[in-house]
């Protein structure tokens, strides 16, 4: 399936009564971080997933109501409420995850809180530290997308040509690249236990 442009809020309203479970890209066109989203969610895409496009060019009254100030951004909506959204662009693999719903998302406690930074776990199946680093994630409730480098080339190079490390698990949280389970110093990037 491909995305679906439109053109105001009360038309994504009319989309969302459809759909209820559906995605929105807010983007500006001409924009290299926004066509990079754009190109890599097309990419994700299946044929049960909706995605609907507002290009902040031409289309001024949808990120105000979601107080959104940068672009690009994915909502995500759960009975045609807004839930989660995903800044920046981001590998073909994290918008995979979130289309099949795979990634664990924190409940927000109020609206003082920071948001959580973003978090990709790279992983092997048979990798006993790798499970060990994701139960530890899903016990304190932290959203992370799980890219298995054993089957994606591509993302394996990244992580190589970021850490200069092939072991597994490796964690990117907020961009700051962490080789192994080193609980101490992912516990105080997250502010687990602070």
């Amino acid at each position: 399936m491909k995305s679906i442009s439109i053109q105001s809020y009360l038309e994504l309203q009319e989309k969302l009564k459809v759909h209820p479970n559906a995605f929105l890209l807010i983007y500006k066109s001409g924009s290299k971080v926004s066509e990079c989203a754009l190109n890599n969610i097309e990419k994700a895409l299946d044929e049960n997933t909706f995605v609907y496009t507002a290009d902040v060019k031409y289309v001024k009254d949808v990120h105000p109501k979601f107080e959104i100030t940068t672009a690009p951004v994915l909502l995500s909506f759960d009975e045609g409420l807004f839930i989660n959204a995903f800044k920046g662009c981001n590998e073909v693999q994290f918008y995979s995850s979130v289309f099949e719903r795979n990634l664990y998302v924190a409940k927000n406690k109020g609206d003082k809180e920071k948001p959580q930074k973003r978090v990709t776990v790279y992983s092997t199946p048979n990798c006993s530290w790798c499970t060990t680093l994701k139960n530890h994630l899903k016990i304190h409730a932290i959203k992370y997308s799980d890219i298995d480098v054993s089957k994606d080339q591509e993302a394996s190079e990244a992580m190589v040509k970021r850490s200069g490390q092939q072991g597994v698990p490796q964690t990117d949280i907020g961009g700051q690249m962490i080789v192994g389970f080193d609980k101490n110093k992912i516990n105080s990037l997250l502010g687990i236990g602070a």
